[in-house]
Parts: structure tokens; sequence; C-alpha cells
């Protein structure tokens, strides 16, 4: 997620909505800055191409990031896009058959997105308004995971598994594995980084002991902190043979959010890691109308994460449903576009924002956002 981030009684899907913008190839510079007053609403932004929704696919549509103003980024039918207000502008790609999305954006316009075409991904800059793309070399993008910083630091996993970082198109360092770090060990992602220049990322180890057999396998959260020192392996959300840590984003004050993960059960628990990082993370639980969920983003100096309750996909009691925590006491529903309707939310700022998408009552996934998102969101049990 881009730091700018200002990357996810009950108030209803009654709220006023803000319809389709035009389409445009490479559209304006965004606007000025968020308006003084903030009226609680969900935005329908602009779309092009398909909006077919289908649960943990490929997303067609969504908002997954936010910019100074009213700038979004995301992806609208498979395409990389911009929003400025509701209206859609495509990123100008050379092949226009490829496929991407846009994953982060910083406070000057700069995004970070990826391309995927022949069955290859490669990550990419562009800078809001100009004529064309950066391709960034030793990329790879599959995990659709990148982000970059106000300092225009792009950060991802490259091709060959390392931690790297690019600036103004070119590779300027990889990421050391921690000290500590047990044998087989490699960078499985690099999720974030943050204004001061802490990255965060993601360390898998899969190693089979010579001697005795033993498979050693576990995913956990890594840190490289901004002023140099060491890179640090934090604790992991559990030890189960089939548990993960997914780090998603971390905040200015390097506040962690994420999801623990149990593949084979498709069960997810939001999580939080605190600094200074010295003991275990924690979940604060999850959406009273569902048994599990993720945190996707974290705000920059707010303490607000997003992220998406979740049922088993074979036990879908109820479809998934955006959620937010402002950091403290329960998790809270975001409202659906239409009852019944899946939504998810990818994105949050500092402004009171949250993106990402929604099913509307045609069916169609739709990007979003929720304006004054904490003044919206409600518990869905009272």
């Amino acid at each position: 997620m881009g730091d700018v981030r200002i990357r996810r009684g009950a108030v209803t899907a009654a709220a006023a909505v803000v319809v389709a913008g035009l389409i445009t190839a490479g559209g304006p510079a965004a606007t000025a800055g968020a308006a003084a007053t903030c009226t609680p609403r969900i935005q329908v932004l602009g779309s092009l191409g398909a909006d077919t929704y289908e649960r943990d696919a490929r997303r067609s549509q969504g908002v997954m990031d936010l910019g100074a103003g009213d700038l979004a980024v995301g992806v609208s039918g498979y395409e990389p896009v911009y929003w400025t207000g509701t209206t859609v502008h495509r990123v100008p790609l050379t092949d226009p058959d490829q496929r991407g999305q846009v994953l982060a954006v910083n406070a000057h316009g700069l995004m970070v997105g990826v391309l995927d075409a022949l069955g290859k991904t490669t990550l990419f800059t562009y800078q809001q308004g100009a004529a064309a793309i950066t391709l960034l070399p030793e990329s790879d993008g599959s995990d659709l995971e990148a982000d970059v910083n106000d300092a225009g630091f792009v950060v991802s996993r490259s091709d060959s598994w390392v931690g790297t970082v690019w600036k103004d198109g070119r590779k300027v360092r990889e990421l050391p594995l921690p000290a500590d770090a047990g044998p087989g060990t490699r960078i499985k992602m690099v999720t974030g980084i943050n204004r001061a220049g802490d990255i965060l990322g993601q360390a898998e180890q899969d190693h089979e002991v010579p001697e005795t057999g033993e498979h050693l396998h576990g995913t956990y959260p890594v840190l490289w902190p901004a002023d140099g020192t060491a890179a640090r392996l934090l604790a992991p959300t559990g030890t189960g043979a089939y548990e993960e840590s997914y780090v998603q984003d971390l905040d200015e004050s390097t506040r962690i959010v994420g999801y623990d993960w149990q593949g084979p059960w498709h069960e997810y628990t939001p999580w939080v890691w605190t600094p200074p990082h010295t003991a275990p993370g924690a979940t604060p639980g999850v959406l009273s109308t569902h048994p599990y969920g993720t945190f996707e983003a974290i705000s920059a100096t707010t303490g607000v994460s997003v992220g998406t309750a979740k049922f088993h996909p074979e036990q879908p009691i109820l479809p998934d449903q955006a959620q937010l925590w402002p950091g403290s006491g329960p998790v809270k529903a975001l409202p659906r576009l239409a009852a019944g309707g899946a939504s998810m939310a990818d994105a949050v700022s500092d402004d009171g924002r949250a993106g990402g998408a929604a099913v509307n009552a045609s069916g169609g996934l739709k990007p979003v956002v929720w304006t004054c998102a904490t003044k919206q969101a409600y518990d869905p049990g009272s």
C-alpha cells in the first residue's frame, strides 16, 4: 500500500451513491485536498469492461489504494486504472490487450502496478498524467504485492525471490534476510513501505533436515527498519502445520496489520502487530456476523484498519462484507452497496476514506469509496 493513506445506530446501504464518471486515457492531475466537511456516502466510481464477481478470484473491479485529494487507484475491467473523483482513467499501455492493476500510489501521484501478458507478470510505475509507464527490471508481481512511499521508493519481491527496492525505474537495493532466518528461507512477498522507509514483508521457510528428515515449514513477518538496523523476524500468528502469517500493511509507527490463514480450512483471522514488536501480535476479533476475516490496510497515522469479513467458501451463509476496525473495540461492518451483495475493503486513508469493491443490485462488481468510513461503520449484530 502507498504510504499516503490519507495501502478495507446502524448505517444502511441506502447511503447516498455517486454514480459512474467519464472514461478517459491519461486524465488530469488530482484535484486539491479533501473537503473540510465530510458527508458519509458510498461513491460508485466509473468503470470499464467486465464487472463479474467471483469470490476469492482475481478482481475485475476495485480500488486498491487511495492517494491525495480525490485520487484512487486500482483495477477496472481487469485493466490498470486510476480515478479522479468518480472519473476513471486508463493507465496508458503500449499493448491494449495487456491486463493488470495498479496496486499503490504515493502522495505525489506516483503509482506502482502489475502487468500480466502471455502468462508473465512484471511491475511498472506510472506518474499521474505521464504518457507512458516504466517497467521495473527483475520484478515479478505475480503475488499482486508492491508499495511505493512518498520519497518514490518502490518495494516488492523480485523474480529471484529477493526483497527488492527500486527508485526512478532502477533497482537500487536488495533486502537481506534476517540473521536468525533458518535454512531454506526466502522472501515470499514484500507488502509495504511507510513514509520513514520502514519496509514490511513475509519470509517463508521450506527445508528438510538431512539428518532426520524433519520438514521445517512456516511463514514469518519481516520488518526492515528505516534506521538501518538489522532486519527482524517478528512472531508469527501461529505455528500450525498449515498456518501462515500474512502481513499486509504498516503505518507510520510500524503498527502492522494482516491476518492468520489456515489454508485447508479457509480460516482467516485479522491480526495486529504492535511496536516495539517485542511481543507476539494479537487479533481484535472478527465481525459479529462472520467467523473469519482479514485486515488489508491501515491508515498512516489514525490507526484505522480495513479488510473483509468471510465465511468458508463451502458454507457461504452470508456474502463477504467490507469491515473496519477503528483501532480499539470491536470490528465493525461497512455498508453494502446492495442487500445481499458482497463487498470488500482494500484501502483506507487518514482523511476518512476507505476503498474497495462491492456488488450492486444487478450482480455487477463496482469500484467504491466509502467516505467518512468510521462514521458509516456499524455493528451488524446491533
